[in-house]
């Protein structure tokens, strides 16, 4: 079987909500929505999808890292935003971090996150090679 490797953000809403910000299984890593917030929740670059989007994927690149694998490994994103208007910019962020990659690619809009301020959320999914 497989070993499990949880990485954590150190967030208190880890504990709260019982979620890693990643999660190993073997040689594939499944890292948590992941929005623009500080370590105590508060939303960071309001009203800016496109940084909130550059902080999601550092954020994002962290969380590979502490799991031994790094945005090259990455075969899946899921990007949900709040605003039609910003798609085209965040994907344009999406596109200078992926464009030699080139994983599988999916941008939602929805109608709200859980803080209104949170423009967008973003999952990945990386087999590591």
């Amino acid at each position: 079987m497989a070993e499990r490797r949880l990485v954590s953000s150190g967030t208190p809403f880890e504990k709260v909500a019982g979620y890693s910000r990643a999660i190993r299984v073997g040689d594939v890593v499944h890292v948590a929505g992941t929005t623009a917030t500080d370590s105590d929740g508060n939303v960071l670059a309001k009203g800016d999808a496109v940084e909130q989007c550059r902080i999601i994927f550092g954020r994002i690149e962290k969380a590979l890292n502490e799991a031994s694998s790094s945005l090259s490994d990455v075969v899946r994103t899921r990007i949900f935003a709040t605003r039609a208007k910003d798609c085209d910019s965040i994907m344009k962020v999406h596109g200078d971090i992926f464009r030699e990659i080139r994983p599988a690619a999916t941008l939602v809009v929805v109608h709200e996150l859980v803080n209104p301020e949170m423009l967008l959320e973003v999952e990945v999914e990386a087999l590591i090679q």
